[in-house]
This record gives C-alpha cells, sequence and structure tokens, in this order.
C-alpha cells in the first residue's frame, strides 16, 4: 500500500499552496498524475514543477473555481492530459477569514465566500462526477472545516460555506454510491497554512494552546487522510466528515485541572 493511487488520475483545486499543495505532493506519492488548479499560475506551476521533478506527473491548469467554464475545462484537460479521472479534492477556498461580527460583514465579502467555498465545490462536482462515471467510478474529498460543525464568531460567512459544503457531500455521495462514486470530506482544525504561518509565533502559540493536544496540525497530515479516503483501504467509506482537529470538538476541557501521572 506504499502507492495506493497507483495508476490513478487526480485532481485538486486551491492546489497552489498550503493544504491543497501537501495534497497534490500526497497524491503524486501516492502514484497517482495530478491534474493541479488554482488561480495563481504562476505558484501552481512550480507545485507542478516541484511534482515533476521529483519523478511525479503533474499539470497545471489556472481555474477559477466560482466560473462554471473554467471549471469544465480544467476536467476536460485532466482527462485529455491522463485520459480519465479517478480522484478529486476540492480543496479551494475563499482568503478573507478576517474575523468580523456578522452585521459587518460586506455583501461582497459575503456573496464571494459563498462563490468560491459552497457554490465552487458545487461546480467542481457536477464535472468531476460525470467524468468518474464514465470509467466506472471514483473518490472525491471535499475539504471542509471544523467551522462546519460547530458555530466560530466572527467568520458567519465562512462558518455558512462549510455547513453547507457538508450537506453537500452527503448529498453527492448519496446520488452516486450506486455507480462507484464515493464522495467525503475531511474538517481540519488549526494547520500550519500559510496565514497561520504569516500571523506569528503568537498566533500559532495561541492556536497549539487551544487544542487538547496542545500543537496544531500539519498540511502533511491532512494530505495523508485524503489520499486514505481516495484509496482502495477507504472503500466502504462514503457520506462522511473525518474531523481532523487534535480533540477540538470532542468536548470542552475541564473545569479543573487535574493532574495526571506521567508513569511508574
Amino acid at each position: 500500500m506504499s502507492r495506493p493511487l497507483e495508476g490513478k488520475v487526480a485532481m485538486v483545486t486551491g492546489a497552489s499552496r498550503g493544504i491543497g499543495a501537501a495534497v497534490a505532493r500526497a497524491y503524486s506519492g501516492a502514484g497517482a498524475a495530478v491534474a493541479l488548479a488554482a488561480r495563481d499560475a504562476a505558484a501552481l506551476d512550480r507545485v507542478a514543477h516541484e511534482i515533476n521533478d521529483t519523478g511525479g506527473n503533474a499539470i497545471a491548469v489556472p481555474t477559477d473555481v466560482t466560473d462554471a467554464d473554467s471549471v469544465a475545462y480544467l476536467v476536460e484537460q485532466a482527462v485529455s492530459a491522463f485520459g480519465r479521472l479517478d480522484v478529486a479534492c476540492n480543496n479551494a477556498a475563499f482568503a478573507d477569514h478576517r474575523p468580523t461580527l456578522l452585521a459587518d460583514i460586506s455583501v461582497d465579502r459575503f456573496d464571494a465566500a459563498l462563490a468560491v467555498n459552497l457554490r465552487g465545490v458545487f461546480l467542481a462536482l457536477k464535472y468531476e462526477i460525470p467524468a468518474m462515471v464514465q470509467t466506472g467510478g471514483g473518490a472525491i474529498v471535499n475539504m471542509s472545516s471544523t467551522a462546519g460543525h460547530h458555530g466560530v464568531s466572527g467568520l458567519a460567512d465562512y462558518v455558512a460555506t462549510k455547513h453547507g459544503l457538508e450537506g453537500l457531500t452527503r448529498v453527492a455521495a448519496l446520488d452516486y454510491a450506486d455507480v462507484g462514486v464515493r464522495v467525503n470530506a475531511i474538517a481540519p482544525g488549526p494547520i500550519l497554512t500559510d496565514g497561520l504561518a504569516q500571523a506569528g509565533p503568537g498566533a500559532q502559540q495561541a492556536a497549539a494552546s487551544a487544542m487538547p493536544m496542545q500543537r496544531v496540525g500539519q498540511p502533511e497530515e491532512v494530505a495523508g487522510a485524503a489520499v486514505w479516503l481516495c484509496s482502495d483501504a477507504s472503500a466502504f467509506v462514503t457520506g462522511t466528515t473525518l474531523v481532523m482537529d487534535g480533540g477540538e470538538l470532542a468536548g470542552v476541557p475541564a473545569f479543573v485541572t487535574q493532574t495526571r501521572s506521567r508513569g511508574g
């Protein structure tokens, strides 16, 4: 199982950095040819070159996931280049996550978040699924968030879109389970991506301290889960969300700090 996606063709949106780039590398390392999509063509090319230089097979297709024609073209290019589509990770997300009270969020910002985080996933599913059905099925991972499972003050737009993404995931799984297409989601908690890295050590420590495991996650950990969800090892898994949050959603911390023996 060292290369569980050997011979498969994968597609990743939001692949120019962070979790998306890590997923693209992981899919390639698992044996898949990969079509990479994002709006930042230069950053996308760097990831594709990195994969190709290390023995993988990747193409870069600059894509706006809010535009139906652009997403349709992406899928066409993946199939044209590699002959089929077996695996997809829909990871593209709207970048503006500044905490803002609901009434102060601009209509433009809310609409932009909906367009990327929710409509973009719908469009990706709309064009990925028929391509997979043509060759006997496939597996899709939608990138959600713990914000799709609870409220987060100041992030009304982000929370709303991630809750919607969870619903899309379940409906897509139900609609296409009988034709061999599996659709699941991953809900990461705080992950050390570019935004958190740029926020500095203080913000990183604050995020880590809020997690029961006392650390933030790494993009490569999320990527490993994406590989598993798209491999035969998870062949009976569809319509579910894998939460990767260091225990954040497990419950609230104890009111009284308890000391615990560490052995002996």
